[in-house]
């Protein structure tokens, strides 16, 4: 004879009133159920919770995975490379050793990078100051990199990469395009004494600090 032990709690329960639970045995299996309901809820929201702190925000500098290649027939990395946002950006190469400035378009900082071309990649480090300012708000730095290429046949030649906070060489776009009748001349986009004390106290600021050590602080606008 074969007995079917799979049999619902319920079911037993409508076998005879004397199985039926008292109120306490109720309120137990009450308890129980929302016990075992809290335990499925949990075991559901943790996993999760740490999924998305496993996916926030990481302090790790972000770093290109590019790959040199060669530099196209007829590119040359020295010129000046213009962009509306950061101005224009004057190269000079000796070697494989490059150093270049550049002039915010909108005029209020310039900055400078040095750095080391390989093919048609040039990774450099960068520092920018603001124009008429002193203290930690002043100056900003970090890395970049740059890929020359040439679209088509005929075109201006262009130089597209991105730029990077403190170790990051990554993170914000920098793209732009070769000027083919203007020379380098880095020492052009600086400011002179007079544009450079203008907002910083002047010379007859006893109490400002003028003269002092600037330290780095977040990119200004545009940079």
């Amino acid at each position: 004879m074969n007995v079917n032990l799979n049999v619902h709690v319920n079911d037993l329960l409508s076998l005879s009133p004397l199985l039926t639970p008292n109120p306490h045995d109720m309120v137990r299996r009450m308890l129980l159920r929302n016990l075992v309901k809290l335990s499925l809820l949990t075991a559901l929201v943790i996993p999760s919770a740490l999924s998305l702190t496993a996916c926030g925000p990481s302090n790790e500098p972000k770093i290109a995975q590019i790959k040199a290649g060669e530099m196209p027939e007829k590119g040359e990395w020295q010129g000046v490379y213009y962009d509306r946002t950061y101005g224009y950006l004057h190269i000079l190469v000796d070697g494989k050793t490059a150093q270049g400035a550049w002039r915010t378009g909108g005029g209020d900082a310039y900055g400078e990078l040095q750095g080391e071309v390989d093919g048609n990649v040039l990774r450099y480090t960068w520092t920018q100051h603001k124009i008429g300012q002193i203290g930690a708000e002043a100056n900003s730095k970090g890395k970049g990199y740059f890929v020359y290429s040439i679209p088509k046949e005929g075109e201006a030649h262009q130089i597209a990469g991105e730029w990077g906070l403190g170790e990051s060489d990554a993170g914000n776009p920098w793209k732009a395009v070769k000027q083919t009748n203007m020379q380098p001349n880095p020492a052009s986009v600086k400011p002179d004494e007079i544009e450079g004390k203008v907002n910083a106290g002047g010379w007859d600021d006893e109490g400002g600090d003028k003269g002092s050590k600037k330290s780095d602080g977040d990119a200004p606008e545009g940079k």
